[in-house]
């Protein structure tokens, strides 16, 4: 954000009395003058002081801009200061540090300063989701959230999705654990908010647990040191995996160069791992019984103990250690082995009185060592053997020696068997970080990496953990000065701009004498190792200097008896002990000390050293050594590959003051670590350069939808002058419809440039400023929108047309099916009704013949009168069957001349719809006689009795019909046989 040029006043004043402390030499404004450290043979590519007092073209202006000082922390980005000088920064950095800003922009660079002290509004969730949710977040205070945004809408990429690192640099001390710390929380937050309700648990079980691994990493990784409380020890490369949608879906860590020398030896004043500080405070007591660790217990690899610091945070490291799956019981056998090393720093020795004999333990030391075996779960003989007794083996044979070890030897083995434990332990955690917390393959396409590694370091005793640590802040240096200061400029040349050449700081001969081809401190510490012969300073230290002579950033001083070399990095001369730093190179494990532990009965132990994943020599040292620096160098290397592959973001982080004071600003730190970063010429190169760049064919096929017109965008790959032209012409074409009220020279191709404040087009590539960029992706968007909108008119008109032809189609299918439903029910009432009338004719047809037949063929009918109850009824029988004779009727009526039999049986053939029916109509009777009763029943063969008062009943046993549904009785409420048509119906 841009803010207002000061005013200019007549007299300069003190701007900020109450402000932050202000140390350094004088207070005025230009009361300090500050020179800094030349390397020695440094490239530096006609350097110009930035200093104002060696400048004298800038004196007025500088005079003009500090006139108005109570203005100076407007300032949001230092590209905005004029001139810009190292004073202009540090006045400008100054007043935005006193004012509670501590986040400024220097062009492709974010500078955040420490306040060491809590500001928990300053990265609330809040705060997250407005910088997240904001359409242009560069409109905002500068913040760490902008640059994340920033880096988190570049994975899909405005011309091609690209992966993204990040990566935070500064001195020990200077906020990066903290920045990446809030990184994490940024993209966690961030990507459960784009998660849907469905996939919410499980983005927050990731996101957990990723959160989760971070003090797991600073509890096993962290220390206090004398320039920082919570230093990182280690490096770490946090890729945050995301899918198609953006959405974190895991993480992978990569860890370099654990300073497992702390866990053995401390620097006066500093402190050992955090993880130990946590236990001695957070355990109960009944652990501290288990792990034999007494509340005032003193142990000597415990120093400054006493001292209470924020990560002193038991519980907090369980917790998250059992959230990513790392149980109660392992938890327990993970501080039963830590314990267990706190035990075995107090084991002392004692020289011997016979030199052939080993080294007697100390009478106060019995009882540690005792506990150390207990806890490590190994034999203490064995244990206190593998101390004091060094296994050779020696011949053809390879016959086994047994040699005494000196006290000296003693110790260095008992600070080896330390650390070679905690060096597994840690792996072992950050494997199963790896494990609980890493995404499949296939699950991700895009990552943004989080770089936070130790800062650049400089103590009064410096060794083989410094030059690594150094070496390492130098290959970062070295990074962003190749792919900013120094690649972009030669881009500008190559592609024909009209380009000033800034001058930058160039450390490459700083790495060359590190780890360039031979002679360098490396090669020459790898060969000593591989030597395989005792070590000696002093002669290590005439090596270095005659085969270092001749190079540049490297000096010796003849006065000190310490054997040193001195290095001058890009951030100062540091001194380097040589005494140690070979055997630190070897890292030696006595095959001994793996032994014992191998056969330890505690199961993590064992794990861990199940396999030997150790490269060991020989005593004659034909396999190959790999040394801690060859290790680390081919770490280093491989993260180079990955940040070359992405594209960088850069955050300084700016101690204010040694002392880790709240609100203080020291003017001599803060300005010696802006000039070894390179802020000055970062500024100067924002302010006047191009930082997107954009192939030709790739500017077209994005932003040549822009213009109204169609654009032809020929790119066949020749790179012929007709192509050239071509996309030239395309590229003014677009160009000149954004910025239609700007002017443009015309576009020549000999000289293959476009002149403009914010563009420029160079041989293949356009060049734009941020601001540019922004203004096409807006045109862009509003051409999209457009377009889009053509698209759903179009798509809702032809729904709509379909939508109508599918009606009108739905209600001719509709008429056409009720049609037919309905010709089908007349066609089948149709067919049921001609069978029915069919059966029925043919029913009364057969009835009435076989009644004719047997009229016909009846003799010796004797006919008898019945009368009403009370009266004798007429009846016609056969007259030769006497009384009781079954007699057989053959489907005749017969009416109730059978009544007058006491009992007679006949045998009928019914026919008919229903038994009853046919019985009815044989017999002749009405269903509303009340004077008899018929009855029968449903089975095949059926009897029917009827009963006419007072006389006997007449039986009649009726044979199964052959029609369907004759043995259902109908329904009695008519005389029909409505029933029966119902039944018919339903079957036909």
């Amino acid at each position: 954000m841009a803010s207002a040029k000061p005013k200019q006043r007549g007299s300069s004043r003190r701007a900020f009395p109450d402000g932050p402390e202000e140390v350094g030499a004088g207070a005025g404004s230009r009361g300090w003058e500050y020179r800094p450290a030349r390397r020695p043979g440094s490239q530096k590519k006609t350097i110009p002081s930035p200093h104002p007092s060696l400048d004298d073209s800038l004196e007025g202006d500088l005079q003009n801009f500090l006139i108005d000082e109570s203005q100076l922390h407007t300032y949001d980005d230092l590209t905005k200061v004029n001139p810009v000088t190292t004073t202009t920064v540090l006045k400008c950095l100054q007043a935005r540090y006193c004012a509670r800003v501590f986040y400024t922009h220097a062009g492709c660079t974010l500078v955040a300063l420490n306040p060491f002290q809590p500001i928990p509004q300053l990265y609330s969730p809040d705060v997250m989701k407005e910088y997240h949710s904001a359409a242009r977040p560069q409109e905002f205070k500068p913040h760490i959230f902008i640059v994340a945004e920033q880096a988190y809408r570049n994975v899909q990429g405005q011309v091609e999705p690209v992966n993204q690192s990040l990566v935070v640099s500064g001195e020990s001390g200077a906020g990066k654990t903290w920045t990446s710390r809030c990184l994490m929380k940024y993209y966690a937050t961030v990507a459960a908010s784009r998660s849907s309700q469905k996939a919410q648990d499980t983005v927050e079980r990731i996101e957990r647990r990723v959160l989760d691994s971070n003090p797991i990493m600073e509890a096993f990784g962290n220390a206090c040191t004398l320039r920082n409380h919570n230093s990182s020890r280690f490096g770490k490369y946090i890729q945050l995996q995301l899918n198609r949608s953006q959405q974190l879906v895991g993480a992978s860590v990569q860890t370099y160069l654990l300073e497992k020398t702390r866990v053995a030896c401390q620097a006066p004043g500093e402190r050992n791992f955090h993880i130990f500080y946590q236990m001695m405070k957070g355990a109960t007591q009944e652990e501290r019984q288990e792990w034999k660790m007494p509340a005032a217990g003193q142990f000597l690899w415990l120093p400054n103990a006493d001292r209470t610091l924020e990560e002193d945070c038991f519980e907090e490291t369980r917790a998250a250690m059992l959230h990513l799956g790392v149980h109660k019981e392992v938890q327990g056998q993970i501080f039963q082995v830590l314990a267990a090393l706190l035990q075995l720093g107090n084991v002392q020795f004692s020289c011997p009185p016979d030199e052939s004999q080993p080294c007697e333990l100390q009478e106060q030391s019995k009882d540690f060592l005792q506990n150390a075996a207990c806890l490590l779960r190994v034999p203490a003989e064995e244990l206190l053997s593998c101390l004091r007794v060094r296994t050779i083996r020696a011949g053809r044979q390879q016959h086994t020696v047994m040699k005494p070890c000196s006290q000296t030897e003693c110790s260095m083995r008992r600070d080896c068997l330390a650390k070679v434990i905690y060096a597994h332990i840690f792996d072992w955690i950050v494997a199963f970080i790896n494990q609980s917390i890493c995404a499949d393959s296939s699950s991700w396409c895009n990552f943004i990496g989080l770089l936070d590694v130790y800062g650049f370091e400089c103590f009064h005793q410096n060794n083989l953990e410094q030059l690594c640590i150094n070496y390492a802040n130098e290959k970062l240096q070295q990074h962003f000065v190749a792919h900013y200061l120094k690649a972009q400029q030669e881009e500008y040349a190559a592609e024909g701009l009209e380009w000033s050449f800034i001058s930058y700081q160039d450390n490459q001969s700083g790495l060359d004498l590190i780890e360039g081809p031979p002679p360098s401190v490396f090669s020459l510490l790898n060969e000593e190792c591989r030597l395989n012969r005792p070590s000696d300073a002093k002669q290590f230290e005439t090596r270095l200097e005659k085969a270092l002579s001749g190079k540049a950033c490297v000096s010796w001083d003849k006065l000190s008896d310490t054997p040193h070399f001195t290095v001058s990095h890009y951030a100062g001369q540091v001194s380097y002990q040589i005494e140690g730093m070979v055997e630190k190179n070897k890292d030696l494990v006595p095959p001994e000390l793996v032994l014992v532990l191998r056969r330890s009965q505690d199961a993590l132990l064992h794990s861990l050293f199940s396999e030997n994943n150790q490269e060991q020599s020989d005593s004659k040292g034909h396999s190959k050594v790999i040394t801690v620096v060859s290790k680390f160098k081919g770490s280093l290397e491989s993260l180079m590959r990955v940040l070359h592959s992405t594209t960088p973001h850069y955050t300084r982080c700016i101690k204010p003051n040694t002392d880790c004071r709240p609100l203080t600003f020291k003017k001599e730190e803060v300005i010696t670590q802006l000039e070894a970063c390179g802020i000055v010429e970062t500024i100067n190169i924002s302010a006047a350069g191009f930082p997107v760049r954009i192939p030709y064919p790739s500017f077209v096929k994005r932003y040549g939808l822009i213009t109204l017109s169609k654009i032809s965008s020929v790119s066949n790959g020749s790179g012929s002058e007709d192509e050239r032209d071509t996309l030239g012409s395309a590229v003014r074409h677009v160009l000149r419809f954004v910025t239609p009220g700007q002017p443009l020279d015309p576009f020549d191709p000999s000289e293959g440039r476009l002149r403009s404040t914010q563009v420029h087009c160079g041989k293949t590539k356009v060049f734009l400023t941020h601001a540019m960029l922004e203004r096409l992706e807006i045109e862009r968007g509003r051409a999209l929108a457009c377009r889009a909108y053509s698209i759903q008119r179009c798509w809702r008109r032809y729904c709509h047309r379909k939508r109508e032809r599918q009606r009108r189609a739905a209600t001719l299918i509709q008429a056409g099916v009720r049609s037919w439903l309905t010709r089908r029910e007349i066609l089948k009432w149709q067919t049921a009704a001609t069978v029915i009338q069919r059966a029925w004719r043919t029913w009364r047809a057969v009835m009435e013949a076989l009644a004719d037949a047997e009229l016909d063929d009846a003799v010796d009918i004797e006919e008898v009168t019945i009368s009403l109850p009370g009266s004798p009824i007429p009846v016609t029988r056969p007259a030769q069957f006497p009384q009781g004779q079954p007699v057989v009727v053959q489907n005749w009526p017969i009416g109730l001349a059978l009544a007058s039999f006491a009992a007679t049986s006949v045998a009928v053939t019914s026919s008919g719809f229903q038994k009853l029916v046919s019985l009815m109509a044989c017999l002749q009777l009405s269903f509303r006689r009340i004077d008899y009763k018929v009855e029968t029943n449903q089975f095949d063969q059926g009897v029917a009795s009827i009963r006419a008062h007072p006389r006997q009943s007449v039986k009649f046993h009726l044979q199964r019909s052959p029609l369907l549904y004759a043995d259902i009785c109908p329904e009695q409420k008519a005389d029909g046989i409505s029933g029966f048509n119902q039944i018919l119906l339903e079957k036909t």
